[in-house]
């Protein structure tokens, strides 16, 4: 469905010293500096697909989105999206796709939301019943009844941001393309969106392609993630496969019987004790921790157990050092 080969593209950047005179020598004498924003970038997207695009800032994930969208010509390299390069055949292009910037607007500041919907209805040519069906849909699923005549302005970040998802699907697109899709939801509204993107994901097979910095919308939707670094793919993978590979310790929390002795279990330190819980980080290379659960019942009566794993968070910053960036 999305076959991208060996993207590039590079932006030339003024540069320019502190004060008048050097004020009034960049505009005699501009000079300029050229930044690779993707170099040789490559990945294939199938059809139903949820992709975590992830990356630092200035990584090249925006740019790539834009290309792909059709908004940015690259330097060299192709891209095609349903058999269609996306610059080429611009209009046939964005009939099947949805895009929302977590920064940007599609919604008309002053009138009321539904305002905005109808226009998208006539920009899209959608017919009167399928507009009528799918607003109906995403007005339930997305709570957007009480919003819909209400000016874009007065809208709260949260608020808009539903707003904007709505209108990315009203005509129903084959692929979505999400930049920080949950930038200033509540716990409630992001809990409400991520299982609106399952959803449309698995009825409607909508492939869907997640750049955000919140790694917990990463870890409910994407099975697969792609992370770029200063324009480059580094990584392209499995999430579950990436979480063994980099996660290699885990915490297991033993609720117990009162005692005054603490355990002693192999491949494993102590983080926390007192007489009613002691708290264990397990090695997974050496044990599991099946085997300290055992291992601990043999020492205690055990009331209680929890295991955490170490935060999605913890996996991409590892990721982030291991290719310095």
């Amino acid at each position: 469905m999305i076959e991208v080969k060996a993207l590039s593209k590079s932006f030339k950047v003024a540069k320019r010293d502190n004060g008048m005179f050097s004020t009034l020598k960049s505009f005699i004498n501009p000079q300029f500096t050229t930044v690779n924003a993707l170099t040789d970038v490559s990945f294939n997207i199938s059809e139903g697909e949820i992709v975590g695009y992830i990356g630092p800032n200035g990584a090249g994930k925006s740019t790539t989105i834009k290309i792909i969208s059709g908004i940015l010509l690259p330097d060299s390299g192709t891209c095609k999206i349903l058999n269609r390069i996306p610059w080429e055949n611009r209009k046939e292009h964005v009939k099947n796709i949805g895009v929302v910037f977590g920064q940007r607007s599609q919604l008309w500041w002053d009138v009321p939301v539904i305002d905005s919907f109808n226009l998208l209805k006539d920009i899209y040519s959608i017919e009167k019943q399928s507009y009528n069906e799918m607003l109906d849909l995403l007005s339930i699923s997305l709570n957007l009844t009480e919003l819909l005549k209400t000016p874009v302005r007065q809208l709260s970040l949260g608020q808009r941001m539903r707003c904007e998802i709505a209108a990315s699907l009203l005509h129903s697109p084959k692929i979505l393309f999400l930049d920080e899709p949950t930038i200033g939801l509540d716990a409630v509204s992001k809990i409400e969106v991520r299982n609106f993107i399952k959803t449309i994901n698995k009825e409607k097979k909508t492939t869907v392609i997640l750049t955000t910095h919140d790694m917990n919308d990463i870890e409910a939707l994407a099975k697969r993630i792609i992370l770029i670094g200063k324009g480059k793919v580094l990584q392209d993978g499995n999430l579950s496969q990436l979480k063994s590979k980099y996660i290699t310790r885990k915490t297991v929390c033993i609720d117990h019987n009162p005692i005054d002795t603490i355990p002693k279990i192999e491949n494993t330190e102590l983080v926390e004790f007192t007489r009613e819980r002691t708290i264990f980080d397990v090695d997974l290379s050496k044990t599991n921790v099946s085997k300290v659960i055992s291992s601990a019942s043999e020492y205690v009566e055990i009331k209680d157990i929890s295991v955490d794993s170490r935060p999605i968070e913890e996996l991409i910053v590892e990721l982030y050092k291991e290719y310095s960036i």
